[in-house]
């Protein structure tokens, strides 16, 4: 893959204003350390030798908002869409009217050690009503059905990563026909053309939905209908879905709903999909209006105009980052699905960077700016009743999609996140009413759906866990420290510290040590020594809100603000439980020393090790001894669980640098048991949320940045700065490569390049200035940027 690789090693190298002749020989300098790539025509396609025989064999294109499934039939080809706000039900409020009444007695049986009782009361009187939530659903399917009989040569299905572009070519007889399927995210349409000699086929649009679907002017199938009732909940939502049809010579009649063109040499389909959703508590948008204006808007766009900016929206996030891990050509030759079936007994390292880079193009594709957050499938489900709803599960899976954000360089993908924070500090206000007497800030639990409710929901063993906005208020926190952004600090800080203000006045003090802890909750979703879920102040908890209350007492600081309400975050900060290293050597998942007799001792939730990771609070260097009680906890729990389980320690044992046994589980990871031909995660069944966290994995194996430096050192933004481990994780089946495009916290760019297991060049690009240290194996460097300034190291 890399054709050049010029590098000056070992000489510093700083671009930025100091006359055009050093101006011109720094800039040389700083693109000379970097490598220059061009990738082979499959490295970043996903193919195939025949059509998807089942869904999680079909290709995903995605706008955000939109997103289709492209099967790749021969006699019929089927794509199936769906819209991000098409979920069941409407407005609702989940608050149970006896839970404020009944709390008192829940933390006094809580207290006295009476678990079982108390998770009795909270699953009696204290579950939000109803007790589950609402699913995301599909939208339904294009058909698109052409005449068959003749024998079918050199089939191929692929996804292009880079372009965006599913494609599926074949021949029959002498003819030759060409689909390709992209959604846009400009244009906010899916385009599909199909190309071939005197192509003859019929159009339908069908959906499990409550719908009618007509055809208009035509040639353009158009769907409308209403979602459905759902737990007593009415369906509230109006859809529409309008496909337009256009050809290159043959004809075009429309009959009964569909459409039949014959003799065409391109047929070139714009689908356009809109709800009457505005905002949660707002169902009064004009679909019909919506999708008319779409199309409209295209109207006079060439095939060619709408695939180039379409493709050209798409690079310009995705391509910020490139990744070469090494090769094995003969792996590299057969298509994706067979690829992993040997990725057990074959050394195919590319088909680790695949992963990683798919995992990129599934974040760019289900989550931009203005469309709701990757939920449970991203934005592909063809489900009226998805597995687990398809909703937002907050006690990791939300969060771990949105993991490789911020390090892989597509920061604004979290954007949908910090509107989803401001929606659920309204809705999660009135919760804290309601259910728990708290009159500031707001509280959301283990769950939340499209109309953002935030009680606790499915049963007293999964839902009674307060924490779930207070981790997604860190993220919020995170996206600056990687981006330095103010504007989007002071945006943040309101919610965060609203989040915040709900513990400052929910916790209780627990009788033994005085500790502050919050009651009722749980450790997700584990059942402690006596098979019950429901204690207090569990180590998942604490963390949390440490780093919670860390992030509102800086960014206080930061904005200038707030110093009464900073301080009181720390008074409460430094009353929370610290950990604590039980009997087994391991790292507690609760106050008391239960491991030992929890009866799931491989639980696929590690939920007490947030600590190591994502967090900082404990680290290799700075607290070894807690460090060590992480590592005996992974090895009690195992390697192989869920598939976002396994990416889950898949990224603690990056973080402990153990790179063969990070590899190992990576492998795990890439197994037919836990991916999809299509290369979607294996829960089973399919979540997002492993694709994810295993690209995330992968970028925290090539560089760290989560170790603190000192106090007194801050970013030119104010935040806090941090140190960069450079290939902390590197495992021998990757020997030789490098990586462009990578983020650290501190708003550095960092690009690596390594040969027989030794960096042999990293260039650290700043963008809006900043100080920090490089780390690589014992060897360090003391660097200092000033904005768009760069630096070359060799690591020694």
């Amino acid at each position: 893959m890399i054709l050049q690789s010029h590098r000056r090693v070992g000489v510093r190298s700083v671009s930025g204003g100091r006359g055009f002749g050093l101006t011109l020989y720094l800039l040389l300098a700083a693109v000379l350390a970097s490598p220059i790539y061009t990738y082979a025509a499959d490295e970043l396609k996903l193919w195939y030798r025949q059509p998807a025989a089942q869904w999680v064999e079909a290709l995903p294109v995605g706008n955000g908002r939109l997103g289709g499934m492209v099967f790749g039939g021969i006699e019929q080809e089927r794509i199936q869409l769906n819209e991000d706000t098409l979920w069941a039900g409407g407005p609702y409020n989940p608050a149970n009217p006896e839970a404020k009444a009944a709390l008192p007695e829940i933390r006094r049986l809580i207290a006295a050690g009476e678990t079982q009782a108390a998770q009795n009361l909270v699953q009696a009187k204290f579950m939000a009503r109803p007790l589950t939530q609402v699913p995301y659903q599909t939208l339904g399917d294009l058909l698109i059905t052409m005449a068959g009989g003749d024998a079918v040569r050199s089939y191929r299905r692929e996804l292009d990563l880079d372009s965006a572009v599913a494609r599926t070519e074949f021949q029959i007889g002498a003819g030759r026909h060409v689909r390709e399927v992209f959604a846009s995210a400009p244009d906010q349409v899916i385009v599909v053309q199909l190309s071939g000699s005197r192509l003859s086929l019929t159009l339908a649009l069908q959906s499990p939905q409550r719908s009618a679907i007509r055809v208009e002017d035509g040639n353009t199938l158009v769907m409308s209908g209403i979602n459905g009732d759902i737990n007593g909940i009415k369906g509230a939502l109006k859809f529409e879905t309008r496909a337009a049809v256009t050809t290159t010579g043959g004809q075009i009649v429309a009959d009964a709903g569909q459409i039949h063109i014959s003799g065409a040499s391109t047929v070139t389909i714009v689908i356009a999909a809109a709800t009457s959703f505005r905002r949660y508590d707002d169902v009064s948008g004009d679909p019909a209006a919506l999708t008319t204006q779409a199309l409209a808007a295209v109207k006079n766009k060439s095939y060619a105009e709408l695939r180039e900016r379409a493709v050209a929206a798409h690079q310009q996030m995705f391509r910020r980052v490139a990744l070469d891990l090494g090769h094995n050509e003969t792996a590299e030759k057969l298509p994706t699905d067979e690829r992993v079936r040997q990725s057990q007994t074959t050394e195919d390292p590319a088909l680790a960077a695949l992963y990683f880079q798919y995992g990129r193009y599934l974040l760019v594709s289900s989550s931009r700016p203005g469309t709701q957050p990757a939920n449970l499938q991203g934005i592909w489900n063809d489900s009226l009743n998805p597995p687990w709803g398809s909703k937002y599960t907050i006690n990791i899976n939300t969060e771990m999609n949105y993991w490789p954000a911020e390090s892989t360089n597509l920061a604004e993908s979290a954007e949908p996140l910090l509107d989803l924070v401001k929606d659920l500090s309204e809705t999660g206000a009135r919760l804290a009413r309601e259910h728990y007497g708290v009159d500031r800030g707001w509280v959301t639990h283990h769950n939340t759906d499209l109309w953002r409710a935030s009680g606790p929901i499915d049963g007293a063993q999964f839902g009674t866990w307060p924490t779930g906005g207070a981790w997604l208020s860190v993220h919020l926190w995170q996206h600056f420290l990687y981006t330095g952004d103010r504007a989007w600090l002071a945006r943040a800080y309101p919610l965060m510290k609203g989040a915040a203000e709900f513990f400052l006045q929910a916790l209780v003090e627990e009788k033994s040590h005085g500790w502050l802890v919050t009651s009722p909750s749980m450790s997700p979703e584990n059942n402690h020594h006596r098979g019950v879920a429901v204690t207090q102040g569990p180590t998942m908890d604490n963390a949390i809100l440490r780093d919670l209350f860390d992030a509102c007492i800086a960014s206080a600081r930061i904005l200038g603000i707030d110093a009464d309400f900073a301080a009181q975050a720390r008074t409460v900060r430094d009353r929370l439980p610290p950990y604590q290293i039980g009997a087994q050597g391991q790292l507690q998942e609760w106050l008391e020393d239960w491991d030992a007799g929890a009866p799931e001792q491989r639980h696929r939730h590690v939920s007490h090790l947030y600590g190591f990771f994502p967090s900082n609070q404990i680290t290799l260097r700075g607290t070894p001894q807690l460090s060590a009680a992480v590592k005996n906890t992974l090895e009690t729990r195992g390697d192989l669980s869920t598939g976002w389980a396994i990416a889950w320690r898949l990224n603690l044992w990056a973080r402990m640098q153990d790179a063969e046994r990070t590899h190992k589980i990576l492998l795990g990871l890439l197994s037919p048991q836990r991916t999809y031909p299509n290369l979607f995660d294996a829960h089973p069944p399919f979540q997002i949320d492993g694709n994810f966290g295993g690209t995330a994995a992968i970028a925290e194996m090539l560089l760290q940045s989560h170790m603190p430096l000192s106090p007194e050192r801050l970013q030119p933004s104010g935040a806090p700065a941090f140190e960069l481990e450079l290939l902390p994780t590197l495992p021998k089946a990757w020997s030789t490569g490098s990586v462009t495009g990578l983020r650290a916290r501190g708003g550095f760019a960092v690009d690596l390049a390594w040969h027989d297991g030794r960096l042999t060049t990293a260039t650290i690009r700043s963008p809006s200035g900043g100080s920090t240290r490089l780390r690589y194996g014992n060897a360090t460097r003391e660097i200092a940027l000033g904005a768009g300034e760069t630096i070359t190291w060799d690591g020694r």
